[in-house]
This record gives C-alpha cells, sequence and structure tokens, in this order.
C-alpha cells in the first residue's frame, strides 16, 4: 500500500508547552488508524495540525505525496466528523448533506443524487426531509457522517465522533463506520480515548503519551507485546509482577521473580540488558485460577502463586476474581461467566497458574 498521509518531525507549541513533540508517522492508503490516549497526551493536537485547524511550529505533512504544511483546511481534501455533529438546525438532512457539495459549487440536481447515494451508505434513506431536532443521537451522527462521505474526501479525520452516545449505541456506529470503511477503502484518522474502540475498530493503532508517540502497532502488537510499561498499563487490565533479567536469547528473556527464573518475551529485547529491572506482564483472561492451592513456583515453561481471594464480580460476560499474592497489588484473574455463576468468597485460599509463552517482560 502507497502512503496517503506522511508527517515528517511535526510539532507544536504554546508557549513553554510541548503540545506535540517533533512527530514521524506515515498513513497508508485506506487505513483506518486511531490516535489514543489519555487527555493531554497530544492525540487532539496532531489531529488539528493534519486538519490544518492549527498551524505547526515545525516539520512537514503531506497528503498524497504533495506538502500541504501551510495549507488551508479547504485545500487539503479531508472530511471532519465531530462529537457534537455540528449540524445546522435550520436545513434538513438532505439540506445539510447537500451543503459541502454546493460550497464546490456542484449542480443542485446533481447534489441531490448524490446525498441521496450517502443516505443509503448509512441506512437513512427514509429521513431525508426531517430536520435534526426530529433525529436520534446516533441517527445525527450518521448524517454528519454522510455530509462528510458525500465529497468523498482523501483523508476522514474523527474527533471522539461516538463520545456523547450511550453505549449500545456506540457500539452500533462501531459497526456502521468500519462497515463503510470496508465498502468506500477510505483513509480514516479517529481520535479516542476509549480503549476498547480503538481495538474494535482499528487496523493500527498510534497510542500517544506526553506528546509524542509511546507505540505504534496493530491492536495486537500493542496488547500482547507492549514495548513500555506505560502501554502495558494503560491499554487494558494488565497483571504485572516485578523482576530482574537474568539472560536475553534474541525476542526470549529470563526473568527472575520473586520464587525463581522464568523464560517469557520480550516486547522490546533492544532495551532489555541483563540486570535490567522489569515487570513481567500477564493478561487477567491469561490466568487459571485453582481452588486447591499449592506453594508459589515458577519454571521455564509457566509460574504459580498462591493468594486470597479479595473479592470477585460478575460483570457480565466475564467473571473477575481479585487475589492478594506476595505481589505489591492485588492480581485480577477473568474467565467467561458460565451459568450458574458462582462468586468465590473473600479470604478463600487459591492458586494462580500461567504459561510463560503467555508473559512477557516490559521495562521497569
Amino acid at each position: 500500500m502507497t502512503d496517503k498521509l506522511t508527517i515528517t518531525g511535526l510539532s507544536k507549541r504554546y508557549g513553554a508547552f510541548l503540545a506535540l513533540a517533533p512527530t514521524d508517522l506515515a498513513v497508508a492508503q485506506g487505513e483506518f488508524l486511531s490516535l489514543l490516549g489519555p487527555s493531554g497526551s497530544g492525540k487532539t493536537t496532531l489531529l488539528s495540525l493534519i486538519a490544518g485547524l492549527s498551524a505547526a511550529d515545525g516539520g512537514q505533512l503531506r497528503i498524497n505525496g504533495v506538502d500541504v504544511t501551510h495549507s488551508a483546511p479547504y485545500e487539503r481534501d479531508i472530511g471532519m466528523v465531530f462529537q457534537n455533529y455540528a449540524l445546522f438546525p435550520h436545513m434538513t438532512v438532505e439540506e445539510n448533506i447537500c451543503f459541502p457539495l454546493k460550497m464546490r459549487q456542484q449542480p443542485a440536481a446533481s447534489a441531490r443524487r448524490q446525498a441521496a447515494q450517502a443516505l443509503e451508505m448509512v441506512r437513512l434513506p427514509q429521513l431525508a426531509q426531517r430536520y435534526p431536532r426530529e433525529l436520534s443521537g446516533g441517527q445525527q451522527q450518521r448524517v454528519a457522517l454522510a455530509r462528510c462521505l458525500v465529497y468523498r474526501p482523501s483523508i476522514i479525520l474523527m474527533d471522539e465522533p461516538l463520545g456523547a452516545l450511550d453505549k449500545k449505541l456506540r457500539d452500533q456506529m462501531q459497526w456502521e463506520i468500519k462497515r463503510i470503511h470496508r465498502e468506500l477503502g477510505t483513509t480514516i484518522v479517529y481520535v479516542t480515548h476509549d480503549q476498547e474502540e480503538a481495538m474494535t475498530m482499528s487496523d493500527r493503532i498510534c497510542l500517544m503519551n506526553s506528546g509524542k508517540i509511546e507505540q505504534l502497532g496493530s491492536p495486537s502488537d500493542l496488547y500482547f507485546r507492549p514495548r513500555t510499561l506505560f502501554v502495558a498499563d494503560f491499554l487494558g487490565e494488565s497483571n504485572l509482577f516485578a523482576g530482574q533479567v537474568e539472560q536475553v536469547q534474541g525476542s526470549v528473556v529470563r526473568v527472575e521473580l520473586a520464587h525463581g527464573g522464568l523464560r517469557v518475551g520480550a516486547g522490546c529485547s533492544s532495551a532489555l540488558r541483563v540486570g535490567s529491572r522489569v515487570r513481567v506482564m500477564v493478561r487477567p483472561q491469561n490466568l487459571c485460577l485453582q481452588e486447591d492451592p499449592v506453594g508459589p513456583t515458577v519454571s521455564a515453561t509457566g509460574a504459580s502463586l498462591r493468594g486470597q481471594v479479595l473479592d470477585s464480580m460478575i460483570t457480565g460476560s466475564l467473571t473477575k476474581v481479585y487475589v492478594q499474592t506476595a505481589a505489591d497489588a492485588p492480581v485480577v484473574v477473568s474467565y467467561p461467566t458460565a451459568w450458574p455463576a458462582q462468586r468465590h468468597a473473600p479470604g478463600q485460599a487459591v492458586s494462580l497458574h500461567w504459561s510463560a509463552a503467555d508473559a512477557v517482560a516490559v521495562p521497569e
């Protein structure tokens, strides 16, 4: 795939505050890239620079190979979908969708035909003559998406477009946006602070922190092979056990935990050295809980810990159990909820087991 968007050394300051450190990023034609991170991480600043709504202090931004670093937003061939929909309340749905075509001096008949096609795409053809106030939140967001799609921009930028919707509507709209992305093959850059949303929708995730890219890769890369402690802790739930590197063999390291040595994968082997302090990350679903406790052990193939149940809860499809072990923080275990669902009693003695293949060492 060729690069639709290329960013080289792009940066932004607001006075003494560095909102975006010099950043390099390439987005392929037809890719769905999510900018994920906590508040203040730089994701919205980066989106604003791509859109041309803010002026970069340094670096270069190219779309389709053309330098647009200092171009006006209307010269960049981009479309934007906002969280607040930004629909004109005095216009019908059809008129809202036709508006960008009118600004491009499209003939009225052609604009109405393209608007009808856009409404078919978002599955709202029957609502063309309604006003925004007569629509639900999910319908308004679909209209905003149709208005963006109607003139077929080179890149679509979405700034937390589903943040104002309830969970059920949000889940439905995630599916709709992915369906449209597959059908059109449009390049999408999507800002969100919702980890699950980014994992569900993205081809790649650009996880940002303190104005810089912390890790860039597929959802599975970031989830199962985090390169930093921030990534391991931010994306999903994780259990982190303190240890020290004893041996490095390519992408596999031997880590000494409190009860012995364990061979695990290295999320970032180039940053690990013999003697380095690390955290061994194990996801909750990769832990096995036994009600007949055994003593703590660590071997090349796996490990086990003894502990006491602090609490357990049924969250719907998953049951979570919190266990206090010799580790500093409680360990969380999750498994599919099955009927009859039973809670583990607080104080119950249990042991936890995991495979070395399901663990990864992250630099501390």
